[in-house]
């Protein structure tokens, strides 16, 4: 049980370092419904990713 919760630790860690403006987070932020986007996500979209 405790290799799965690691895993899964680590997984979450892995997933979230993607770095903001780069061209996989743009293209999560693609994938994502524009609903579910925060206002600083919002932001940092069309910062990065559009302009």
């Amino acid at each position: 049980m405790k290799k799965i919760a690691f895993i899964l630790v680590m997984a979450l860690q892995i997933a979230a370092c993607t770095e903001v403006g780069s061209d996989e987070w743009c293209s999560d932020m693609d994938t994502k419904a524009k609903g579910d986007w925060t206002a600083n996500e919002a932001k940092d979209y069309a910062k990065h990713c559009i302009f």
